[in-house]
């Protein structure tokens, strides 16, 4: 049990999200303290193949701080059961194409009459209205329609996917957010609201700066590259045994950098000599800080650059990130025991809160494994019996 109490302790959330936006948002709120109930289908569960020893580490990074029911929510006999549980919790978050809850008849409607004070989260792929709603919607389809793969890449590679599935992740970071902000404002008004959000718009809304280009000057922007498209030296760079980034974002760092790496001459340069010089001779400022960072390593660098005041960092692979001091001392890596894999292992909490910080308390639930536990707030012992001969719940 949950032994830290965090911000949205006494929260209760039903969870009917699968593959990533969605579970990733309810774990968020299962983070900072929510009760957390993944209801999930009999038939088993995303990303574990039939027979599998144990669940993938695809649903295992989303699914922490939950407990599972599995419940057969096409039968009338599990809708019931559902709708029996609805009044008992604050947020109710799916993740189909709109229309399908409603098809249930289990949409936000009819949940909300059973509880005023529901908040009622879909995510999709495209958002509830507009031609695009009746379509399927993943990651990388909604990268590339958000204009978010045209600044990603070179010109040479083209319009490159991020390599996570970062229209997902955002996607569920906006739909928790959403649900907070929906609960705060319960807090006035004692009602509930439906929030809506999709990997589009979540996509879009971080274009930022990207979009205020064109918004700015009429014209496309192209992919960033390894270099910021406004500044110069700020991007990737080879040393010699791997590759860090530096950002040198004003005058004063420029000539930092220029003294670091012994090569005073570039501050009177007439190519380097200004912001707008060294954007445009972008590709010789940068052969030139590259031949000199090759003499020595990445560690090298990084220590004197940020001792002289210069931003720098390595690029570092995953290995090496979860090895990182500052990691560590952050406390971004959390290891707990787990019935399936030994060890589970997970990222930590990105955001610290100094009076109700949450916690990660529980590793991702077995599939059904807290089906007695959650169904006996509604139903009797011979109920959950009688549910289980007819196929509703799993059985034992």
């Amino acid at each position: 049990m949950r032994n830290v109490a965090g911000p949205l302790d006494g929260i209760r959330v039903l969870d009917l999200t699968r593959y990533l936006a969605g579970p990733f948002a309810s774990m968020l709120l299962g983070d900072y303290g929510a009760d957390v109930v993944k209801i999930e289908s009999l038939k088993g569960r995303e990303f574990r193949p039939p027979g599998a020893k144990r669940d993938s580490y695809f649903f295992l990074s989303a699914n922490r701080n939950k407990r599972s029911v599995a419940l057969d929510l096409r039968t009338d006999a599990g809708a019931e059961v559902f709708r029996r549980l609805v009044p008992r919790f604050d947020v109710v978050i799916e993740n189909f194409r709109p229309g399908v809850m409603d098809a249930f008849g289990l949409g936000a409607e009819s949940l909300q009459a059973l509880n005023p004070r529901l908040v009622y989260c879909g995510i999709s792929g495209f958002g509830a209205t507009g031609p695009y709603r009746d379509r399927p919607g993943f990651d990388q389809i909604a990268q590339g329609m958000s204009g978010f793969m045209s600044l990603t890449g070179t010109e040479e590679s083209g319009p490159t996917r991020a390599g996570i599935a970062i229209g997902d992740l955002l996607g569920g970071i906006f739909a928790a957010h959403g649900v907070q902000l929906a609960l705060l404002a319960r807090e006035r008004t004692g009602r509930g609201q439906v929030v809506e959000t999709s990997l589009l718009e979540s996509m879009i809304s971080v274009l930022s700066w990207g979009a205020g280009m064109f918004f700015e000057r009429g014209t496309v922007p192209g992919p960033a590259g390894q270099h910021h498209p406004l500044s110069s030296p700020y991007g990737r760079f080879r040393a010699g045994d791997g590759y860090l980034n530096i950002a040198a974002g004003n005058e004063a760092m420029w000539e930092k950098l220029a003294d670091v790496l012994e090569r005073p001459e570039w501050k009177t340069d007439d190519r380097f000599c200004g912001p707008i010089e060294r954007l445009k001779h972008r590709e010789a400022l940068t052969h030139a800080i590259e031949e000199v960072l090759a003499a020595k390593s990445v560690d090298h660098w990084v220590t004197r650059l940020n001792q002289a005041g210069v931003p720098c960092g390595p690029v570092l692979d995953i290995g090496q990130v979860f090895r990182d001091p500052q990691v560590l001392a952050r406390e971004m890596l959390v290891e707990l025991p787990h019935a399936e894999v030994g060890t589970f292992k997970t990222t930590g909490l990105p955001v610290k809160l100094s009076e109700t910080p949450g916690a990660i308390t529980r590793p991702p639930p077995l599939h059904g494994e807290h089906d007695d536990e959650v169904l006996a707030e509604v139903l009797s012992p011979d109920e959950i019996a009688s549910l289980r001969d007819q196929g509703v719940l799993q059985a034992r």
